[in-house]
């Protein structure tokens, strides 16, 4: 894949895509950006962002989410999928980040995915947002890199190390936000791969 013609599909893919708000952005801190991101696994983001925000009103740091009961998180991000599963791991997250970083957040793939609920994509994502360079690879990116042939891997991971070959370091952080915006804007299968198709014969 040449590298110049990818950098023009991924702007073309911008221009073709809604301004909509997506669950990583535009929260007050960093604590409130992991945790918005942890929720917004496989769950909307329309349904992720209103109920973040009811439980940042709540439980708005990590020494409070720490304290937190159980019952009480469930009952608030209850409209998430999962929301059994997140809801022990946010609250360990929490604790984690109090016990080991003195309540910061760290700014290290290595480190973040060692906190509970956080994998390799929801790392990325939160570094992403926050200008680091960092590449998240969720259902959006692979799909539609598959389809464009920036890559022939379906593993997360290598397609990561792909992308990160073909796009230039500064871009690396508009990726994820650029294909799942793209990805949310056309939701039909059939209209998203007939845009993707003339996409892909640009020169």
């Amino acid at each position: 894949m040449d590298k110049k013609k990818a950098l023009k599909q991924l702007r073309i893919l911008e221009k073709k895509s809604s301004d909509m708000r997506l669950a990583a952005e535009s929260w007050n801190n960093d604590f409130e950006i992991l945790i918005s991101t942890i929720l917004s696994a496989r769950t909307r983001d329309e349904v992720t962002i209103p109920t973040a925000e009811k439980l940042f009103k709540i439980y708005p740091n990590s020494k409070s989410l720490a304290k937190a009961k159980l019952s009480s998180v469930k009952k608030i991000i209850k409209p998430i999928n999962f929301y059994n599963n997140k809801s022990k791991n946010i609250i360990a997250c929490a604790k984690a980040l109090n016990e080991n970083y003195s309540g910061k957040i760290p700014m290290n793939i290595d480190e973040l995915i060692k906190l509970p609920g956080v994998g390799r994509k929801t790392a990325n994502v939160f570094l992403s947002e926050l200008n680091h360079d960092a590449l998240g690879v969720d259902t959006h990116v692979s799909y539609i890199s598959q389809k464009l042939g920036w890559t022939k891997n379906k593993n997360p991971y290598k397609i990561e190390e792909d992308l990160k070959k073909l796009f230039p370091k500064k871009y690396w952080s508009k990726v994820n936000s650029i294909l799942v915006r793209f990805g949310k804007t056309h939701t039909s299968r059939r209209k998203k791969d007939k845009i993707l198709e003339r996409i892909k014969r640009i020169e």
